[in-house]
Formats: C-alpha cells, sequence, structure tokens
C-alpha cells in the first residue's frame, strides 16, 4: 500500500497538524497556491514531493513549477492541476484513473465516468468559513482509498 498526502491552497502557511498529517507518506502532492519555496523545502523533508504553481503563485521562486503534472503511483495515474476548471484533457480518454486539485478551497472527493476527483481543501489560512483540510490516497494496485481530513483551525 502506498500512502500519498495531498495538500493545496497554503499560501505560504504551513500548519504543524498538516506536517503531522503528511509525516510518514511516500508522496506529497501540492496542487498549487504554495506561496514560498521554503514551504515545498520543508514539505520535501518528509517526502518527496510533485508541484503544481496555482494563480498566485506568481513570484520569481515558483515561476518554474509546471501548471499540471501527470506522475504514476503504483498501477495508479495521476494528474494534477490547481483549477479543476482549467483542465484541459479529457482524463478519461488520456487514461488518467485520478486528478488531483485546489484552488477552490473545497474539499471535493468525487468519481465521474471512472475517474476519481479529488480535492484536498485548503491547509491555509481559513476562508470564508471553509475548513481547514488535507488529504490522502491510500494505493494498493488498482485500489484507491481517498480521505480528506479536516484539521483544527
Amino acid at each position: 500500500m502506498i500512502r500519498v498526502g495531498l495538500i493545496a491552497d497554503t499560501h505560504g502557511l504551513l500548519r504543524p497538524a498538516a506536517v503531522d498529517f503528511l509525516r510518514g507518506c511516500e508522496r506529497i502532492i501540492h496542487a498549487g497556491d504554495i506561496g514560498s519555496a521554503a514551504l515545498l523545502e520543508h514539505l520535501r523533508e518528509l517526502a518527496p514531493v510533485v508541484a503544481v504553481r496555482g494563480n498566485n503563485d506568481l513570484g520569481v521562486e515558483l515561476a518554474g513549477l509546471p501548471e499540471t503534472a501527470e506522475l504514476q503511483i503504483g498501477q495508479m495515474r495521476l494528474y494534477v492541476l490547481h483549477d479543476l476548471k482549467q483542465l484541459a484533457i479529457d482524463p478519461r480518454a488520456a487514461g488518467v484513473d485520478i486528478v488531483i486539485s485546489g484552488h477552490s478551497h473545497r474539499p471535493l472527493v468525487d468519481e465521474r465516468e471512472g475517474v476519481l476527483y479529488v480535492n484536498p481543501g485548503s491547509a491555509g489560512r481559513r476562508r470564508f468559513k471553509l475548513p481547514i483540510g488535507v488529504g490522502e490516497l491510500l494505493i494498493d494496485g488498482r485500489e484507491v482509498m481517498p480521505r480528506v481530513v479536516e484539521l483544527d483551525g
């Protein structure tokens, strides 16, 4: 079983509770609006990180990040982007099993046409009355167990 940590919309704030949750993951995916390269370095101390640039990642230090990323974890193909509304591929036709996004600050676990969509919510500063959250994927062959967890604000 492979444990993949999911985090998004940190906006420069890496909460200790988020770090605790991500500890022990074999990979971490950050779905954008990171806020600083230092935050990514801290996450890399926990596990290898795949990160995409969000609409607020405008500084030079994050300019080299891609807008999307595709990766294979075990038998699952993942596609990562910040804003799900900007999804420019047909995931099912592209052979993607899981789409990871951020941007909305709203946690989401939804399956559509055989593709799993996951947004861990925002792990940064609270926005409106939305929860503070992180997520994980437990991948075992072709089986995936997604989970989004609300953190204390």
